[in-house]
């Protein structure tokens, strides 16, 4: 039964920088949480402006003249998106029933099992006056989704002055967004994700909103996307340690999801799960014990005793009878869809052009490619606007990116200042670099695909967003990046908002191609896949680091095959048809694993 304390049991999470930049304004009103980035604080001032003119809303540009501009320009965005969604809620509270209107779709998107759902049937049993106190009952009792924020954690470069000075450490890019979203007018929550930074979670111990006040109220919560147990306990420590309280894990699949792609050594996502589950009590409570004593020594309000740690998932879901068994089976208090919502045009700002290339998209055209300047796989699509500009770059014999934003600018290889390795400033020093070794044909061309593959990520994957606004993105950057998990090639079409939530809940099937196997499948065959690409790349320069490396993941993933195996004699996993073709699925990755041989490739 999907838990329904709040208005929905799935969010959407953060993609790219601007595929949700938007979303906010265009299902908050329906009760769906979301999450945008805050990372590009212009791209945030673009949108603003462009959305204020449509919705005549007065705009104040911020100008790089302002101090603290990149904090003050994610602050505005955030206060707009709150303002504009507060006035769709009182909008929506003021319409009538059986109108066709917003309120009405609100009431159709609910699963059929929440309480407001349950009413208003009720409700339709009657005529007349008690109809009518129990309609409006149901209006007072509509909630607006959350508007979260995302910050990716290691996307955080520090910065300089116009004379060329390192400022303070408080105005990195990281730093200075969270500042930006402190200032904001949201109550809601920030997601980390990336992994652990210490200086970004210190500066947030800072900032009184994200702890208790007197009546036990955080306005501003905390999210961490997580992959694996052991770094939900770590990081939670740390926060902990600082008084602060993390209000809820997302737990995400390292391969099976869209973004940068943080596989584990093997460890699949049922038995990371099945780690939450079995200590979940444990994880609050010495969480709990441990933020309210530093809370206590520090002289702050305790947290209340009601509050209780979020466990969801997210990555690669893709049917009702997996969202369904995922929440009931691991007693999840919700899941996150990604990619599926960059098909629906009511939920994400995906341009007409590279929508299109989603639709016609084949299997293989989803990929983890190195394109990242962060130096993490990312999941790219082949045809993209943004693929076919940086071949033609190459071609042209003009490699790499003018860089403009540098959000990515991490490599002091050449320069004193660190500049982006998807940039024409690196590709070129370090081509010439390459041209000085004297390496053969063969091997100098192999070595020129490892650097030529980066990829501008900071102008692609915003374009977007700007574009399907009918906007030109500044300096005509108009190539675009996407970013979809593997997921994505079973969802082939064009869809409303009403059929994706309804694919969610069950009410509908949106998805065609039989040949999809289950997530937990799925998942496995991209380990395996990863393997093989790690081995076929092994050098041989480290044999027996690598070897004990490769012995460890194929144990991770036997086990977690066999884990699988049990649970599905043990469980209702999904209809008898899936589960007898999981058992077979997983019996040939076993051979599979087991036929992976490290030796081959020691020189």
């Amino acid at each position: 039964m999907k838990k329904v304390n709040q208005p929905h049991s799935f969010h959407i999470p953060v993609m790219g920088l601007g595929y949700t930049l938007e979303t906010p304004l265009k299902v908050a009103k329906f009760g769906i949480s979301s999450v945008v980035s805050i990372m590009d604080d212009k791209l945030c001032e673009d949108l603003r402006r462009v959305k204020s003119r449509m919705l005549n809303v007065p705009f104040i540009p911020i100008t790089d003249k302002e101090p603290d501009a990149r904090a003050k320009r994610i602050t505005a965005y955030l206060d707009f998106l709150a303002d504009q969604v507060a006035l769709q809620i009182d909008n929506i509270k003021k319409q009538s029933f059986h109108t066709g209107s917003e309120l009405d779709m609100y009431i159709e998107l609910l699963p059929t099992s929440h309480v407001l759902k349950k009413m208003y049937d009720e409700a339709m049993i009657f005529d007349g006056t008690l109809r009518s106190e129990m309609l409006e009952k149901i209006k007072s009792m509509i909630t607006l989704g959350k508007i979260d924020v995302n910050i990716m954690t290691k996307v955080d470069k520090q910065n300089y002055d116009k004379e060329g000075n390192l400022l303070p450490r408080e105005y990195s890019d990281a730093l200075a967004a969270l500042r930006g979203y402190v200032n904001s007018k949201l109550e809601s929550s920030v997601v980390f994700s990336a992994g652990l930074n210490p200086a970004l979670y210190n500066y947030a111990a800072s900032f009184d909103s994200f702890f208790p006040n007197i009546n036990g109220k955080i306005s501003k919560r905390i999210i961490l996307k997580v992959s694996d147990y052991r770094s939900a306990l770590i990081q939670g420590k740390f926060f902990a340690k600082k008084g602060l309280w993390v209000s809820e894990f997302r737990i995400e699949s390292g391969l099976n999801c869209g973004g940068h792609a943080f596989a584990t050594e093997g460890i699949l996502l049922g038995p990371i799960l099945e780690e939450f589950k079995s200590n979940r009590n444990e994880l609050q409570e010495t969480l709990w014990n441990a933020c309210n004593q530093v809370l206590l020594d520090q002289g702050k309000n305790s947290l209340l005793p009601t509050e209780r740690i979020k466990i969801t998932v997210q990555g690669g879901i893709g049917t009702s009878q997996e969202d369904e068994f995922l929440i009931d089976h691991y007693n999840l208090d919700g899941t996150g869809w990604g990619s599926p919502f960059l098909m629906v045009p009511e939920a994400t700002n995906v341009d007409a052009h590279t929508l299109e290339k989603l639709v016609n998209a084949k299997k293989s055209d989803y990929y983890l490619s190195e394109a990242s300047p962060l130096g993490v796989k990312f999941n790219n699509l082949r045809t993209s606007s943004g693929e076919s500009q940086r071949q033609e770059r190459i071609a042209k014999d003009r490699p790499g990116s003018p860089c403009y934003k540098k959000f990515l600018s991490f490599s002091t290889e050449f320069t004193d200042k660190p500049i982006c390795t998807a940039s024409r400033q690196y590709l070129n020093l370090k081509l010439k670099q390459l041209q000085s070794q004297n390496l053969d044909q063969k091997e100098f061309e192999k070595k020129s695909q490892e650097i030529l593959v980066k990829d501008c990520l900071c102008e692609g994957l915003g374009a977007a967003v700007l574009i399907s606004n009918g906007q030109t993105p500044a300096r005509n950057l108009k190539a675009v990046t996407i970013c979809p998990g593997p997921n994505l090639a079973y969802f082939s079409g064009i869809y409303s908002l009403k059929e994706m939530v309804g694919h969610i809940y069950g009410k509908i099937n949106i998805m065609k191609d039989p040949n999809r196997p289950h997530m937990f499948v799925k998942e496995l065959q991209l380990y395996i896949d990863y393997l093989k690409e790690e081995v076929s790349k092994y050098l041989g320069d480290q044999p027996s680091k690598f070897e004990a490396y490769v012995d460890r993941f194929k144990s991770n993933l036997n086990q977690g095959v066999n884990y699988y195996f049990d649970m599905i004699n043990k469980f209702p996993v999904d209809t008898l048809e899936m589960m007898d073709k999981m058992k077979n699925q997983f019996k040939e990755a076993l051979t599979e694993i087991n036929q992976i041989e490290t030796s081959v490739m020691v020189k």
